[in-house]
């Protein structure tokens, strides 16, 4: 995990993040020109462009012919938003490139709400943040199978994002063998984070236990059943961007923290975060990624079952 440590290193707490590391990314998507990042406004655009560029500086491959993915969508409110975009790039693999991994987080949040801005650092700059490192990561150990990297747009208004980019999705479904969803990820003040996807699929639990085991914080599993189960823990599995894809068929993974005291509040700020404890999850999701990218054609074989 020589990887996975120097990542650590490079988001470790700094007065000053340095230029490229996660903490900066997760400055700058929390700055306050970004305006808390809503859907169809200057600050989400603003975030838009700026996920854009970092995905040129790392060097992904755009799917198409632009990292931007326009999309629009209607609400059942009546509320129409005609400037919404997902940003993705991919690392094609080297050993099977038309199976692929998706991995994603939502970069927008709430913006200005009566005159509050809400910068959204745990939700969900953190988990956009931690794909940004993960791209960083293939790009330099190549994957054996091709990752695309999924910045989704408009998830604080019903995963509209991720429903757009399965309804015209960029490479074939059912190629697509697995998803790993990164969503409120540093918030972690008891040094805990949840895994949910298990209960759905079962047998990717021993494909995921070695990596639990070797991480730095305590992963636990759950929030993934329902109610009628017998489960006491909400069931989160539609409540962020892995929900589409497993509507869809698609084995998911998801990582994020239980509802702190900043969720959904203006103090959800980049001051407040908990950096320790996000140095400490970025190797888990660089293990957790090549475990995955390890067994992904056994998981599709798996899904197909």
């Amino acid at each position: 995990m020589a990887a996975g440590a120097a990542i650590l290193a490079s988001a470790a707490p700094a007065a000053a993040p340095a230029p490229g590391t996660p903490l900066a990314d997760l400055a700058a998507l929390t700055a306050p020109e970004m305006a808390g990042r809503a859907t169809g406004t200057d600050g989400g655009r603003r975030a838009r462009a700026y996920l854009a560029q970092r995905f040129a500086d790392l060097g992904l491959a755009p799917l198409g012919s632009s990292f931007v993915h326009p999309f629009s969508f209607k609400l059942r409110d009546g509320r129409a938003f005609a400037d919404a975009a997902n940003v993705l790039g991919a690392v094609r693999g080297t050993r099977d490139p038309d199976r692929w991994l998706v991995i994603s987080a939502h970069y927008d949040h709430l913006g200005i709400v009566d005159g509050a801005v809400y910068p959204g650092a745990d939700d969900n700059a953190s988990g956009v943040a931690a794909v940004l490192a993960l791209a960083a990561h293939f790009k330099a150990h190549p994957p054996a199978h091709s990752v695309l990297f999924a910045c989704f747009d408009a998830e604080e208004l019903s995963l509209q994002g991720a429903r757009a980019f399965l309804a015209r999705p960029p490479v074939p479904v059912d190629r697509i063998a697995a998803v790993l969803n990164l969503d409120m990820v540093s918030a972690g003040h008891r040094n805990e984070i949840y895994l949910a996807g298990t209960h759905h699929r079962p047998w990717l639990r021993p494909i995921l236990d070695p990596a639990v085991r070797r991480a730095a914080v305590k992963v636990l599993y759950g929030h993934d059943a329902p109610p009628n189960s017998g489960n006491k823990l909400e069931d989160w599995t539609y409540a962020s961007d892995h929900g589409p894809f497993h509507l869809a068929g698609i084995p998911f993974v998801y990582f994020g923290v239980e509802d702190h005291p900043d969720y959904h509040r203006p103090t959800d700020t980049f001051a407040r975060l908990n950096r320790d404890f996000f140095a400490r999850v970025l190797p888990l999701f660089v293990d957790v990624a090549t475990v995955l990218d390890r067994e992904l054609a056994a998981i599709a074989r798996a899904a197909e079952r």
